[in-house]
Formats: C-alpha cells, structure tokens, sequence
C-alpha cells in the first residue's frame, strides 16, 4: 500500500470497460478495494450489496446518466462521497453534477494522482468510522410508532420504557434506519453491522434479525420488513404515517 487513507472500498462506474480497468487498476494498486459498474444499475447492484466509501462516476452513461444517478442516490439519503467524471467541462456541468450532489467534478482526461488527491481529500473531510455497535458520534434520535431510537446513548424505548436490546442488535438497528427504505442484503449488513464478512452458511444474522423484528412489532406490524430475495429493511410508515425527526441540538437524525 502506498497511500495513507482510510477508504476501504470505491466504485468506479463508467460503461468505457477500457476506462475502468485503468482507473480501477490504478487505485487497486494504491490499496483501495475497487469495484466496477457498467452503469447506474450496475452501481446499485454493488450498493445493495456491501458498504462502500466513495463513488467515481461518470457523466456520458447509456440509459441513466451520471447526473441522474447521483440525484436518485441523494434523494433516497445515500450519503456516500461521489466525484463525478466527464468529458464535458463546461461551467454548466460543473455546476449541474455540484447541485445534485456531487462532492467534486474532474474533467477527463485527467491525471490518476490528481484523482488519488481528490479521493484523499474528500475522505479527508468525511466523519470518523464508528465500530459497529458503538455509539453514533452525532447523538442521533429517530422516533417511529411508539419507539424511540437514541444511537448515542444506545438505547431503545417504547413508549418511554426502555427495552432490553444487544449490542449486535443495536448494531443493525443502526444500519436498517440510516439506510430507510432501502432493502439491504444479508452480506452488506453483516459487513457494516458487525464488521465481517457472512459466511456460507452463517444464520446467526437471521436469527438476530428474528429477534429485533419481534422486538420492533407494533401490533401484527414490524418495522424490519424482509425483502424476498434481497435481505431486510426498514419500514417506517407505522400506524402513526411514518417516522419522525425531532428537532433541536444534538438530535437531528443523519442520513
């Protein structure tokens, strides 16, 4: 490893496969774990499935451009770090990648180092990682139904009762509700929750899973839902319309 970094994973999504074994090859060789997609499908193919720490992307995608993947990625409160790619170096571009939420905009053709130090500079900037099952470093709150999830204090309430709840528990409550909405695969989420890999024939998720559902039932509703196929998610339109923000200092919810 030549670089010092704290990123453990990028996507670089580009349908030029030329490209992406050159920009891929590179930042392997730097000590970064890479992987492709062709396109925006592709890319949400890889999201589902495991944590990743930031995105290149380019513009000129067939189907689903760049700059609407990075809008569709945004508005489903993915907050992961994406450096758009592109031939087009008009203001106007640069403007339009930067509104819909991209962290930065580098023209192509352009130098790998250049690409590194951008890379490194964003990450730079991003939060510290939290272990899984430790406190959140923002004191997060999310009320839905009768719950209230505090992820500083690590604590679950119904009601104002607290409940009796495991770290690995928490550790996945805290996945499922910052990715809300979004199913998410057995493999990712025992990645990010329990930082390790699922193996083969491991059920130990399953069952913590099981558990935190029960856990989580209001009435004949959960709010862990599983998605056939795909893994579990978070589901917060309860019997109440949904989950809810408090607001005030040291209580807003991230995402």
């Amino acid at each position: 490893m030549t670089a010092s970094h704290r990123c453990d994973a990028i996507a670089v999504v580009d349908d030029d496969p030329r490209l992406r074994q050159l920009v891929g090859g590179y930042l392997s060789q730097e000590g970064y774990e890479v992987f492709e997609a062709e396109n925006g499908s592709a890319l949400s193919s890889i999201l589902q499935r495991r944590a990743i720490d930031l995105i290149v992307l380019d513009v000129l995608l067939p189907g689903e451009d760049g700059f609407s993947v990075c809008r569709r990625l945004r508005a489903t409160g993915t907050r992961t770090p994406i450096i758009m790619l592109s031939a087009k170096a008009e203001d106007a571009d640069r403007i339009a990648g930067l509104t819909m939420g991209a962290d930065d905009y580098v023209c192509k053709p352009c130098n790998p180092r250049e690409l590194r130090a951008r890379i490194q500079a964003i990450l730079r900037r991003s939060p510290p990682k939290e272990e899984p099952g430790g406190p959140s470093i923002a004191n997060e709150v999310v009320r839905f139904g009768p719950f209230e999830f505090n992820m500083g204090t690590r604590t679950l309430r119904r009601d104002g009762r607290i409940l009796g709840i495991t770290t690995v528990q928490i550790a996945i409550l805290k996945v499922l509700v910052r990715h809300t909405g979004q199913p998410m695969s057995r493999e990712k989420l025992a990645q990010v929750a329990r930082g390790r890999e699922l193996g083969a024939f491991d059920r130990s998720l399953d069952v913590q899973v099981s558990r935190l559902r029960k856990l989580l039932e209001d009435g004949a509703f959960s709010y862990i839902q599983t998605v056939w196929g795909v893994g579990y998610m978070f589901e917060p339109s309860g019997k109440d319309g949904g989950i809810r923000y408090p607001s005030g200092p040291g209580h807003a919810a991230s995402w």
